[in-house]
């Protein structure tokens, strides 16, 4: 049986063939982020017989790049068959793209202040706010150095006003508007409005 097994494999057409996969990274430095855009997936074109080529045998393939020596700046990173874990009777002929350049920022973390809310609604007639409290009212974020540094305030989903007519309280979230920086605390904040009444001239 063995023989006739390998009889038939031997007969099997040497074949190439070329398949998307995605790429993943192991080792990454906790200082550190990837601040380039990184394409979805990377063409391998790979030979072997037909029976090794089918889909079963290549549906978990990945391109594996370490990324444990890595510094802040920029690095290019060259495919090869070293970093896919290929079945066995599969060779690597090339990638497109053959090589990937990545950019490392450091990372940051830093308490940013939270701006006053806007609303939806604003008072009803004859009302105006009195005072705004936040709580907290500062929140820390996480990410690249430079994207952190360029946050000056943080904002919150909008409050609806409309009906308050004394003090009462909110629960809203942060938006911290930049996709690559992450919220380290909580997102739920409290916010406080009281209410004043004023006559018609403005006045309280």
């Amino acid at each position: 049986m063995a023989i006739g097994l390998w009889v038939v494999v031997t007969r099997e057409p040497e074949l190439t063939t070329t398949v998307a996969v995605p790429i993943e990274f192991k080792g990454v430095p906790e200082d550190l982020d990837i601040a380039s855009n990184l394409p979805d997936r990377i063409r391998l074109e790979l030979r072997g017989s037909s029976g090794r080529l089918a889909r079963e045998h290549l549906g978990d393939l990945a391109v594996i790049l370490d990324l444990s020596d890595s510094r802040a700046g920029e690095r290019t990173y060259n495919i090869r068959a070293s970093n896919i874990n290929l079945p066995s009777g599969v060779s690597f002929y090339r990638a497109v793209p053959s090589q990937i350049t990545l950019r490392f920022e450091k990372l940051l973390s830093r308490d940013i202040e939270l701006a006053p809310p806007a609303f939806s609604n604003g008072p009803p007639s004859g009302y105006r706010i009195q005072s705004i409290s936040l709580s907290p009212s500062k929140v820390r974020v996480r990410g690249p150095e430079q994207r952190v540094l360029k946050i000056t305030h943080l904002s919150e989903d909008p409050v609806d006003l409309s009906g308050v007519v004394s003090r009462s309280e909110f629960h809203t979230h942060v938006n911290v508007g930049d996709p690559q920086v992450r919220l380290e605390g909580p997102s739920d904040i409290t916010v406080t409005v009281t209410m004043e009444k004023v006559d018609r001239g403005g006045n309280k």
